[in-house]
């Protein structure tokens, strides 16, 4: 009984260390948030139960078998119903699960919790990117991984952020709460940051909803974490927590370059323009699956000679618009934005010469 006692201390003092050590790759992240530190702890407290559980059973059996072998004489001896036993393994589980079921469900109810949101923020998961809206302050953007490709096809040396480094980080003020609503445009995404105790599934057509309030500023980093396609592992979520001043400051910015970059729908733009604005369009949101020269890969069919980018541009407009098969629908961009990469995909790839208005696309969407 004496070297069993001193196992479980060693056992749980092992858990206790491995806790402490939490960049290491066996545990978790360092907690950022209040939330974070409750996942933390109580991921702690249920690994002591259960190596306390696993020592004294695996003990006494070990130790019964030992004691009672055959070489030291001793006999098999057949036995029926004990009623004291009996209630007894019940009765001991039983207990031991509400003393564990109590603080895990005071840590879920707190982690769905949304209540009182200082800021509330919808992130949009695409394939394979994540659009963010600032709700309370009219303005948002997409953050796309900035790895570049050389890297990914290991021509160039990888840097220390590799696949979990963006164009645009989220920004949120230190020490406020912030309320996730996440969505999808096209498949199941989960929008994940180890650091703030957050996972939330994206699902299209609902709204989940989640929340963390960090405690210090910096740079902290996640990923997608539900299987959603061929680019999966290219869908980073990159959280910068600044000051309440410089992140006043922030929104003044983007709020001023929202309105900026605010397209006319009823604009005329010559073809040329339009070619020039898709080629970019092309480049951030289609090239991943139909490839810079047009050809497609795997489920994604060719735009070349494609009977839907040579055919009626209704047609065209209409499969970008609603999506089909593994296209996903592209109603996040503007009207100029989808304008432009149908006339890019139908004049650059197949030269058929004609053009697609911004009007005519905001006419399409009624």
């Amino acid at each position: 009984m004496r070297a069993m006692r001193t196992l479980a201390a060693l056992a749980c003092s092992l858990v206790l260390r491995g806790v402490e050590a939490s960049e290491s790759r066996f545990s978790f992240q360092t907690p950022q948030t209040l939330i974070a530190q409750d996942i933390s702890d109580l991921h702690t407290w249920i690994m002591v139960i259960i190596i306390v559980i696993f020592v004294a059973v695996f003990g006494v059996m070990f130790y019964a078998v030992f004691r009672h072998r055959k070489s030291l004489g001793h006999k098999a001896r057949p036995f029926h119903e004990n009623t004291t036993v009996e209630v007894l393994w019940t009765v001991i589980p039983a207990l031991i699960l509400a003393v564990m079921a109590w603080p895990a469900a005071k840590v879920v109810l707190a982690q769905k919790d949304s209540r009182g949101a200082a800021i509330t923020i919808k992130a949009t998961g695409y394939q394979w990117f994540w659009g963010y809206d600032y709700v309370d302050y009219g303005f948002g953007y997409k953050s796309k991984l900035a790895t570049p490709r050389k890297q990914i096809d290991n021509a160039q040396d990888k840097n220390p952020n590799y696949l979990l480094e963006v164009d645009e980080p989220l920004v949120v003020p230190v020490g406020q709460k912030v309320r996730i609503l996440t969505t999808s445009n096209d498949v199941i995404h989960s929008w994940a940051m180890p650091a703030f105790g957050v996972k939330q599934d994206a699902i299209p057509g609902f709204i989940r909803d989640t929340w963390f309030k960090a405690e210090r500023e910096g740079t902290f980093r996640g990923q997608c974490s539900e299987l959603c396609g061929q680019d999966h592992g290219f869908m980073p979520v990159v959280v910068k927590v600044v000051s309440a001043a410089q992140f006043k400051d922030y929104v003044s910015q983007k709020q001023a370059q929202a309105k900026a970059m605010a397209d006319d729908p009823n604009k005329i733009w010559a073809m040329a323009d339009l070619v020039a604005r898709g080629q970019k369009v092309y480049e951030a949101n289609c090239q991943a699956c139909h490839q810079a020269n047009g050809m497609g890969s795997g489920p994604f069919p060719a735009l070349v000679n494609s009977k839907i980018a040579t055919g009626p541009v209704q047609g065209h407009l209409g499969i970008v618009l609603h999506g089909k098969s593994a296209m996903p629908a592209w109603q996040g961009l503007s009207d100029t934005e989808i304008a432009a990469v149908i006339t890019y995909e139908r004049n650059h790839f197949n030269h058929v010469g004609d053009i697609l208005q911004p009007k005519d696309v905001k006419l399409a969407r009624k």
